[in-house]
């Protein structure tokens, strides 16, 4: 159906539904801009969202990568990332392909609309116009009429009266003759211009409004034409983004399903195996027999020594400052304090003093070493301070990383050799003298991580050459299995001995905190405690040993020795990665067990 024939009376109507439709655009277009808004926005709390909990750049990031759920959780923050930038571009082709179009196309259909209705206006007074001049044609034959029938009636009446002159009666039908004739006249000039009024009004309602209206209709048209293509684009421009968004949902289902709860509990496992052997049994503390002292240097010696032997047999490592949990429930619980009043008041004690300090030593060189090394931020350089099996993995570590970064040069070598062999055939291509600074540079720094990986190789081989194996510690256990409940007499608290030689005492209502610095802390807090130590007689060598790498012994209870350096051993690790030397008879102090090669005497290793 055509506006033009079907509504050409309906101009103002039409007027104010073109007018609506216009402003329909521009709601639509509002509409889509706030769409797009909410896009950008979203991805912005998207991307903030995944940036917030990114691993932060330090070495716990490198502990965390190595569990599944942790790069599970990384790769879905980097997924939903992209999945941000998906909305982006939403966002994107919303303002381009439908904001932009229809603002443009605003501007041209209000020009279009503008026009065609300008041109109705024109047509529409043009056709008032003629209206008017018609009418007064048509009053103006009227009254011609009217005054003709006038001079008409008054010349016959003049004829008619014989009182009248003959001029007079002349003048009177000459009038009436005349009034005749602008009627006549008024009738030809009205006649004409009905006839040209009809055929203008015929143009006005049969062609030019049906072809104003027609082009208003055509423009109508393509307005809701052009909304249905921005809505068909509005859902395009999402379905178009579903595949990678798709994908980048199918990346996180990947990284969920690739979690692997075994492999991560075996990871703990890994990142936290130190390669010390299990305790050993308890042994049982007879407190009941009574000690026996003796004056005698001999029979001190004697007890000393006749202690020693029995425990090195049957008594197994700890771990390194553990507390012993095995509390016995007929145990009398005495405050620490007590029970070394109780070392001090007796002389057959002393190999339980020196166990003690041991320990106490032991615990603050190691605890000093321990609290530098995390404010230095950073360990030896061979790792040293770690646990063998830690060691180990760090050491095989830092290898496969130098021999990456020498592959990645040889690479860069051979490619830059290459390079010159196109430039020794290809002279114009580049000078071939230009590649040389390049490659002697790269083939000092081969040389040099080569170097590297010699060295570490060989802590490697050290490290692996003192772990135990396997069926070692099978055999261990096996034999601690065997064992019974033994019982010994002895007239000290050796046995109750931590791993590194301290004695350990169970928790009680006293409570006492020590305070570790890294400054160096004494071994003993009370004078008399010094004296006791002071008093106690030299230790026998039991063997020497050779310093394989130099250390500088900066905490309280360590020496310092060279690479080289021959010293005597007066007590072998007792699994605390520690032993104690002495040099020239006179100084004596502890050195990393790793950093030495131990040669024990024949008697000391049978006892």
């Amino acid at each position: 159906m055509s506006w033009g024939s079907e509504l050409w009376d309906q101009f103002d109507n039409l007027e104010k539904h073109t007018q609506w439709g216009i402003e329909f655009v521009e709601k639509y277009t509002k509409f889509v801009k706030e769409r797009s808004e909410i896009e950008t926005n979203y991805a912005k709390q998207i991307r903030n969202l995944s940036k917030k909990y990114q691993p932060k750049k330090n070495s716990r990031e490198d502990e965390e990568s190595k569990y599944s759920f942790c790069r599970a959780f990384l790769t879905t923050l980097n997924e939903l990332n992209d999945y941000a930038g998906q909305h982006e571009v939403i966002a994107e082709n919303l303002t381009s392909q439908i904001i932009a179009e229809l603002s443009r196309y605003l501007q041209d259909i209000k020009t279009e609309r503008k026009m065609h209705f300008h041109d109705g206006r024109k047509a529409q007074q043009h056709i008032e116009s003629s209206w008017k001049q018609l009418e007064s044609c048509k009053r103006r034959f009227e009254r011609d009429c009217k005054e003709a029938d006038r001079a008409q009636q008054y010349f016959e009446k003049m004829d008619a009266d014989i009182n009248v002159t003959k001029a007079d009666v002349e003048k009177a039908r000459q009038q009436a003759q005349m009034r005749h004739q602008m009627a006549s006249d008024s009738k030809g000039d009205y006649s004409s211009y009905l006839q040209k009024f009809n055929q203008e009004q015929n143009d006005h309602y049969y062609t030019i409004i049906p072809n104003i209206f027609q082009k208003l209709q055509d423009m109508e048209e393509k307005r809701i034409e052009r909304i249905g293509v921005c809505m068909k684009t509005f859902a395009d421009v999402d379905r178009q983004v579903l595949p990678i968004v798709g994908k980048c949902l199918d990346g996180m289902t990947k990284a969920a399903e690739s979690i692997e709860p075994k492999d991560d509990s075996k990871q703990v496992v890994e990142s936290y195996k130190s390669g010390f052997e299990p305790p050993g049994e308890v042994e049982f503390e007879d407190y009941g027999q009574a000690m026996k002292r003796t004056a005698s240097d001999t029979s001190l010696t004697n007890s000393r020594e006749g202690k020693e032997k029995p425990v090195s047999k049957s008594k197994g490592k700890l771990w390194p400052f553990i507390k012993n949990k095995n509390k016995s429930p007929n145990q009398h619980k005495e405050p620490l304090s007590h029970r070394l009043n109780d070392f001090m008041a007796s002389k057959p004690k002393m190999h339980c003093l020196r166990s003690l300090r041991r320990g106490l030593s032991l615990k603050l060189i190691t605890l000093n070493s321990h609290v530098r090394n995390l404010l230095e931020g950073s360990g030896p350089e061979d790792f040293s301070h770690l646990p063998p099996e830690q060691r180990r993995k760090k050491l095989q570590g830092k290898i496969d990383d130098l021999n990456k970064d020498i592959q990645k040069d040889m690479d860069q070598r051979d490619a830059l050799t290459k390079m010159k062999d196109v430039y020794v055939k290809n002279p114009q291509m580049g000078d071939p003298a230009s590649v040389d600074p390049r490659l002697l540079e790269i083939g000092q720094n081969i040389e040099k991580l080569q170097l590297e990986v010699q060295k570490f190789e060989g802590w490697l081989a050290e490290v692996e050459e003192r772990m135990p194996s396997k069926s070692d510690t099978q055999r261990r256990s096996g034999i601690f299995e065997t064992q019974n409940n033994t019982t010994v007499s002895n007239n000290c608290a050796q046995d109750r001995e931590s791993p590194d030689g301290s004695y350990t005492e169970e928790q009680n209502s006293e409570t006492q905190v020590i305070k570790v610095n890294t400054h160096p802390v004494p071994t003993s807090s009370t004078p008399e405690f010094d004296d006791e130590f002071d008093d106690e007689e030299t230790l026998p060598t039991i063997g020497t040993c050779k310093a394989l790498y130099p250390f500088e012994g900066h905490n309280e209870g360590t020496i310092s020795v060279a690479e080289g350096e021959l010293l005597y051993v007066i007590e072998e690790d007792k699994g605390d990665g520690w032993t104690r030397v002495r040099r020239n008879g006179e100084e004596e102090g502890y050195v990393p067990t790793s950093y030495v090669e131990v040669f024990l005497e024949t008697n000391a290793k049978d006892s």
